[in-house]
């Protein structure tokens, strides 16, 4: 399950206002290299019927199914600083995090 906390939620739900013909949000992961990896966010009318859905404070989160694995200890945060970041494992964790069980 990934993790967003609440700086990346007020942020995402801002952006949505914008886009309300796009209500889900998709999380996915490419590799780049061997040593490089592409994390992205957009936003799409629906989710695939093979996407891990959660609903996360009124947000719909997907995530294909190649890249859930990948995503299990990544956390989604947002500064005005830095923009979205995704933080793995324990560097993540510490934040202040909103996150629910996955929806089937």
């Amino acid at each position: 399950m990934i993790a967003i906390t609440v700086a990346a939620i007020a942020k995402l739900k801002a952006i949505q206002v914008h886009h309300p013909e796009d209500p889900v949000v998709r999380f996915s992961i490419r590799d780049l290299d061997d040593s490089r990896l592409s994390f992205s966010i957009t936003l799409e009318a629906t989710h695939q019927s093979d996407d891990d859905v959660q609903q996360i404070d009124g947000l719909i989160i997907a995530v294909d199914r190649r890249s859930a694995p990948r995503m299990e200890r990544v956390t989604v945060d947002y500064t005005e600083a830095d923009g979205f970041r995704f933080l793995h494992d324990e560097e993540g964790r510490s934040l202040p995090l909103l996150t629910l069980p996955t929806l089937n």
